[in-house]
């Protein structure tokens, strides 16, 4: 039997020319190095968490950290954590009242307490995943039970800013105190939540039903200041001054927090409309009175995330048409499509087809002007349906990626960590260490590291996925175990420092290991 020996370990420290990288050099890997990878956590309906209302706080928060755990090993990089599904609140520094979705009463706060939506920012940044804030703006009670809603819920406190469509109370959108209203509970979560973006889905006016006509006939006469002869255009105007005026807040407060919105999958269809798709399905121009496109045009938002759940080929609206529409469509903005792993429990053969999502991906990243996906929803996710997660996990997200820069909100990226060394351990580690990176060019500072080991023989080439060990969200941890190393192999390390916006900066020094076992 052999028997363990002392260790020799050799440490070489080796600083390097630029000319050594092929650093910033573009090439066509199967797994990009950027890649937004979203999934939305739907809390409306208790759809993803929590999974029921009876849970202690401590049993949230262990499922929460669960379905994390799961995500990060997906490869998911960005969560999209449903807030606000109806003039509540799953969040404590609120004026509206706590969910019922979290609670199973509403305005009863978790017990014991703890605020979800800093505790979920929290996990995700730990796992070096962004958080997005998903607000419904509209919807303000589910059903019409006065029980489900507390005696101060907005709809009791200013009834005349509400109109009943379908089942459901909603905020009128035409009325301009609404809008003002709405901005200021968004805000507010801005400036006491160090969330990475403001999301909105689909629901603006409320999807037709049965013929039944919207309500709004005498608010148009009231509050149709710009003299709009058509109400429809009126209807897109309200929705349109919601979010640029809230664009424009949002980007005064947090230059670095993204808005980004997830309309329906159709804008128009070319036969209402030359510059619209080749499709023949619900436009969101006419029917939920959503310009999703001229919200783009104009910069009003960071980011669109259509909701494309249709399979390929599909006569009335083609996968492969609508994210090639979008993507002529987006103005030098981000395009996330919004992919539905949940159809897969349908019993259409395109959606028993487990090829479909996987190739989805594989289309996407063929387009240049596309910069990810987004899933609906978690559960679906999690649960694997068709194998996806299987797809994601050991295929296509096989490798870590980090969330697409957006230059026109800061262009200036960090400076490189200082002074990185290497130190073998008898534990068959390597231990990495480096200083904080001095303050940028714009005067920020460093918000995370991203670690790279290359293999003896390869090209240090940091724009190679694989090469990626570990992404970091906090600057003031400048340390790092490499836990997955093999005795006699020599690895080379670098660490790049990265800002809020994911701007990356050039590497620092390179440092050699090689760790040498005798038995």
């Amino acid at each position: 039997m052999l028997k363990n020996k002392s260790t020799i370990y050799i440490v070489s420290l080796l600083l390097t020319s630029l000319s050594c990288f092929s650093a910033f050099a573009q090439a066509p890997y199967e797994s990009p190095k950027y890649e937004f990878r979203g999934v939305w956590i739907a809390t409306v309906g208790n759809i993803d968490w929590p999974s029921r209302r009876d849970l202690s706080a401590e049993a949230q928060k262990a499922e929460l950290s669960k379905i994390l755990d799961s995500h990060q090993r997906t490869g998911i990089n960005a969560v999209m954590f449903q807030i606000r599904p109806a003039a509540d609140a799953l969040y404590a520094k609120s004026n509206e009242p706590w969910s019922r979705f979290l609670t199973g009463k509403p305005g009863r706060a978790p017990v014991p307490f703890y605020d979800p939506l800093e505790f979920a920012i929290n996990e995700c940044h730990k796992r070096g995943m962004e958080l997005h804030a998903w607000f419904n703006p509209y919807r303000a009670a589910t059903d019409m039970d006065p029980a489900n809603t507390t005696s101060d819920h907005i709809t009791k406190t200013h009834p005349g800013w509400f109109f009943n469509y379908a089942g459901k109370k909603l905020f009128n959108p035409g009325i301009p105190q609404v809008r003002d209203y709405i901005i200021q509970i968004i805000m507010n979560v801005l400036r006491q939540y160090d969330v990475d973006g403001i999301h909105f889905d689909d629901y603006f006016y409320p999807y037709p039903e049965g013929g039944e006509q919207l309500p709004d006939t005498a608010t148009f006469r009231l509050f149709n200041m710009d003299n709009f002869a058509d109400i429809e255009d009126w209807r897109r105007h309200n929705v349109d001054t919601l979010i640029h005026n809230l664009s424009d807040s949002i980007h005064k407060e947090k230059r670095f927090v993204k808005f980004g919105i997830s309309p329906f999958g159709i804008w128009r269809n070319n036969k209402r409309d030359a510059e619209g798709s080749e499709t023949s399905g619900l436009e969101g121009y006419s029917a939920l009175y959503a310009d999703a496109r001229k919200w783009v045009k104009m910069g009003w938002v960071d980011y669109v995330n259509p909701q494309i759940y249709f399979p390929f080929n599909y006569p009335a609206a083609a996968f492969e048409k609508l994210v090639d529409w979008w993507s002529v469509n987006t103005y030098n903005k981000h395009l996330y499509v919004g992919q539905a792993p949940y159809r897969t429990t349908e019993r259409k053969a395109a959606w028993q087809d487990k090829t479909q999502l996987p190739r989805q991906v594989r289309y996407i990243r063929q387009n240049p002007r596309v910069q990810g996906s987004v899933y609906f929803s978690s559960k679906s996710i999690t649960s694997n349906l068709a194998g996806f997660r299987d797809s994601l996990q050991y295929d296509l997200y096989k490798y870590p990626a980090l969330q697409p820069s957006m230059l026109w909100l800061d262009n200036v990226p960090p400076r490189p960590p200082i002074e990185l060394s290497a130190k073998a351990t008898t534990g068959k580690q390597i231990v990495l260490n480096w200083h904080e990176p001095l303050r940028a060019e714009d005067g920020e500072a460093a918000y995370g590291y991203v670690i790279y080991r290359f293999n003896e023989g390869e090209d240090v080439d940091i724009q190679n996925s694989r090469n990626i060990i570990k992404i970091s969200f906090d600057s003031k941890i400048t340390t790092f175990t490499d836990e997955s190393v093999r005795p006699g192999v020599r690895y080379t390390y670098a660490v790049t420092a990265i800002d809020r916006l994911k701007n990356e900066s050039l590497p620092s020094n390179l440092v050699v290991e090689k760790m040498i076992a005798s038995f």
